[in-house]
């Protein structure tokens, strides 16, 4: 009787302990990796989706699906026509700035930032993969960061905005403004009103308090926001109030999520964190997504500011996020099932997949400023074929260009092309590219003899032209061309294959940092581009590319 027992108190023991295993879930840090800036997140029922900056870059601001916080799938992208907004003449940089996503009564919001243009704007839609609507701006409201807040029958926008009477006491001096919402006819109501002046404490001159959002919870109105700047000394801090108009009482112990203070030469660091959303898990506990970027070294990256999660934890009725730990995490256990996506690219961890252009481009892909559909075609035969424009990527219009983020600080992007010429001024290959004047171009074209050439191009940050970096003379016209760009951390190389298999150094060891975000400026992070220019010049040519193949290989996921 008692081995009976024994044997079924084992049975139960492993039972309950499989099931345990079954339920635990590694969540990879980036969740989404690459130039996927600034998250915002909302859950509704059992689905979680998030969106993020994407700038001048079209279509602008993807939508992401999730179950389980780690594994996402793209389904669409808020502006998806050229009849909502366009973002010609504007620097790559530029553009849209952070959205918020939210959704109330059957109606998923987004709002945004239009930078240079008309402004804050609203845009709605009945299913997140879309369509959305075309934007109503909201002319009142005169700032960036814009986010909604649903409170029982009443909505409020909250966003950053200038110092009191456009008279700020120094440099970075921004406050945190809201007004009532009309979310029926989409525009504020009422006067609106400051609800922090500078940051946690003004005496300390915070600077670029910005992203805001509020929370209720707890019986407390939870007010949090970016405060320090988007770089290395970016943060998270949070307010609360009993009132939703305030007055808002900083937490004593802010920040609750920051970099700023650990040690520089820790291994594999996570830097410049904040801009956080809080959102409810599978598991009912709270997490946080929020930007923060993986230097290769010092200040750094490529790679651009890429979406993280961590685990919150409520103390004293206070949000901490990543209590349990300084450094923010590679990876982090979670006690809930995983949901795998189907058909759906890998995001976190190390990884390879290739894209072919049969019948649809993938939704990550990005066009610069608007798309122009008769500028392109898709084949089973021959892939993507690109017309060759005048534009080229060093000026503010729409070039032959369609990108992917690179998405890891060890990795290679990979293409074939078929393309042939008369004219030294028409090229086609494959690019990296920072912005207008921060990229390095591989491609193919004739040199002054009218003979087929190689060439490694580096951008002029003075004016828009190209350096020649390396040419190698082709002995023969070649049926196709592969191409393709190693990344290493500082370093980028250059190769190109004749023959399957048969890769051939062009030049090895380019300074990656030239194409950095630190060195180039701004907020965005680099892309692998299909690119075909004539120049400046009218042509009728046209370029093929038969795939576009990526590959990450990161130290930090082996």
């Amino acid at each position: 009787m008692r081995s009976i027992i024994k044997t079924c108190i084992l049975i139960t023991l492993c039972s309950i302990t499989h099931s345990l295993f079954a339920q635990s879930t590694t969540i990879v840090n980036p969740i989404l990796s690459g130039f996927y800036p600034d998250p915002s997140i909302v859950k509704v029922g059992s689905d979680y989706y998030l969106i993020n900056s994407t700038f001048a870059y079209f279509p602008g601001l993807p939508v992401f699906q999730s179950k389980d916080l780690k594994n996402w799938k793209q389904i669409g992208n808020v502006i998806s026509r050229p009849s909502q907004m366009n973002f010609i003449g504007h620097r790559m940089t530029r553009g849209l700035f952070a959205a918020s996503i939210d959704y109330h009564d059957g109606t998923y919001y987004v709002t945004c930032t239009l930078i240079d243009r008309e402004g804050n704007f609203v845009v709605t839609a009945k299913d997140p993969a879309g369509p959305w609507s075309n934007p109503i701006w909201l002319p009142q409201v005169k700032g960036i960061d814009p986010a909604l807040f649903f409170d029982d029958n009443k909505a409020y926008i909250i966003y950053n905005s200038d110092a009191p009477d456009d008279k700020p006491l120094y440099s970075g001096h921004r406050t945190i403004r809201m007004y009532e919402f009309d979310p029926v006819n989409l525009k504020v109501a009422g006067e609106q009103k400051i609800l922090v002046n500078g940051g946690v404490d003004i005496n300390k001159k915070p600077v670029w308090i910005e992203g805001p959002h509020i929370l209720k919870a707890n019986n407390w109105y939870y007010l949090y926001a970016a405060e320090g700047g988007t770089s290395v000394n970016h943060s998270e801090v949070v307010f609360r109030s009993k009132s939703v108009w305030g007055p808002y009482i900083p937490f004593e112990n802010n920040p609750i999520l920051t970099q700023r203070d650990l040690p520089a030469d820790r291994k594999h660091p996570v830097t410049s964190a904040g801009h956080a959303q809080l959102v409810e898990g599978p598991d009912g506990k709270t997490y946080a997504v929020f930007l923060a970027v993986r230097p290769y070294e010092d200040n750094y990256y490529n790679t651009g500011r890429e979406t993280f999660i961590a685990p919150v934890a409520w103390k004293d009725e206070w949000p901490i996020i990543n209590p349990d730990s300084k450094e923010i995490k590679t990876f982090y256990q979670v006690n809930y099932k995983e949901v795998k996506q189907k058909n759906a690219l890998p995001q976190s961890g190390n990884f390879a997949y290739t894209l072919t252009f049969e019948k649809e481009l993938d939704p990550s892909l990005l066009f610069m400023r608007t798309v122009d559909s008769s500028s392109f075609s898709l084949s089973k035969a021959k892939g993507l074929t690109l017309k060759l424009k005048p534009e080229t990527c060093m000026e503010y219009g729409n070039p032959s260009f369609i990108g992917k983020r690179q998405q890891h600080l060890f990795g290679s992007a990979e293409t074939e092309l078929k393309f042939s010429t008369n004219a030294d001024h028409e090229k086609a290959g494959l690019i990296i590219f920072q912005d207008e004047k921060h990229f390095y171009y591989l491609c193919k074209s004739v040199d002054d003899k009218h003979k087929p050439v190689l060439q490694l191009y580096k951008s002029n940050t003075e004016s828009t032209t190209m350096e020649l970096l390396e040419q190698v003379q082709l002995k023969t016209e070649p049926q196709q061309v592969k191409l393709r760009i190693n990344a290493a951390g500082p370093f980028y190389s250059f190769e190109y294959a004749l023959e399957p298999n048969k890769w051939v150094l062009l030049k090895d060891k380019v300074d990656a940092k030239f194409l950095s975000t630190h060195v180039a400026g701004g907020f965005i992070g680099c892309l692998y581009g299909l690119y075909a220019t004539s120049s400046g010049k009218e042509t009728s040519n046209s370029a093929s590319f038969k795939y576009l193949k990526y590959e990450g290989n990161d130290s930090v996921y082996k």
